[in-house]
C-alpha cells in the first residue's frame, strides 16, 4: 500500500509542478497591465504641465505688448492734445494794439432798439477776446485794427462783426448780409448821444457863418 500512494505521489508531483508554473505566469502580465495604465496619468499630467509652461511666458509676453501698445497710444494722444493747444493758444495770442483796442469795448447788457439786448463778456482765460451774445445767437470775437479808430470785433467762423463808435455799436452778420442788433447804447455811449443831441456837429455840407 504504501509503495502504491509513493507510486501515486511520484506521478502527480510533475502535473502540480505544471499546474503551479501558469498561474506565476500569469500573475505577471496582470501586474505589467496595473502598472502600465498608472504610468499613463502621470505621462499626461507632465505633458499639461510642460504645455503650461509654454503657453505662461507667451501669455505674459501678450499681456506686456497690450501695455505697451496701449502706453504709446496714450502718450501720441497726449502729444497731440499739447500741440493742439499750442496752435491754439497761438492764433488767440494779440498783439499788442489788438489788446489797446479791446481795452476800449464796452461790456455788460447793453439794450438796442426794438426792445433787443447784447451782453458783451470779457473772457478772463484769453485775454482780449470776447463773448458776444443775444436772442438767437452767440459769438466769440476778438479785436481787429481798424484805420478809423473804430473799435471792431470779429468772429471770422461765425461771420459776424460788432462795432463801436463813441455814440452806439451795431452787430451784423456778414456771411447773411443783415444787421443783428443796432442803436445798441451803454451807458457810456448814451452820455455822448445825449450830448450830441445837444450840440450836434457841423455838418461838412452846411455853409459857413
Amino acid at each position: 500500500m504504501k509503495s502504491f500512494i509513493a507510486s501515486a505521489l511520484m506521478l502527480l508531483a510533475p502535473a502540480l509542478a505544471l499546474a503551479q508554473t501558469p498561474a506565476k505566469t500569469e500573475a505577471k502580465p496582470e501586474t505589467k497591465a496595473a502598472a502600465k495604465p498608472a504610468a499613463k496619468p502621470a505621462a499626461k499630467s507632465d505633458t499639461k504641465s510642460a504645455k503650461a509652461a509654454d503657453k505662461t511666458p507667451a501669455a505674459k509676453k501678450s499681456s506686456v505688448a497690450k501695455t505697451e501698445g496701449t502706453s504709446s497710444r496714450s502718450q501720441l494722444k497726449s502729444a497731440a492734445n499739447q500741440v493742439a493747444t499750442g496752435i491754439i493758444a497761438a492764433e488767440a495770442a494779440l498783439s499788442p494794439e489788438e489788446l489797446a483796442i479791446a481795452e476800449r469795448v464796452h461790456v455788460g447788457r447793453i439794450p438796442c432798439e426794438l426792445g433787443a439786448f447784447v451782453t458783451v463778456t470779457a473772457e478772463p482765460a484769453s485775454p482780449g477776446h470776447f463773448h458776444v451774445e443775444g436772442k438767437g445767437f452767440k459769438y466769440f470775437m476778438a479785436p481787429v485794427a481798424t484805420t478809423t479808430g473804430t473799435v471792431r470785433l470779429e468772429d471770422q467762423k461765425g461771420g459776424a462783426v460788432w462795432l463801436q463808435i463813441a455814440n452806439k455799436s451795431m452787430l451784423m452778420n456778414q456771411k447773411l448780409g443783415q444787421r443783428l442788433a443796432d442803436e445798441c447804447m451803454s451807458p457810456q455811449q448814451v452820455v455822448v448821444a445825449e450830448a450830441i443831441k445837444k450840440n450836434p456837429p457841423v455838418s461838412v455840407l452846411e455853409p459857413l457863418k
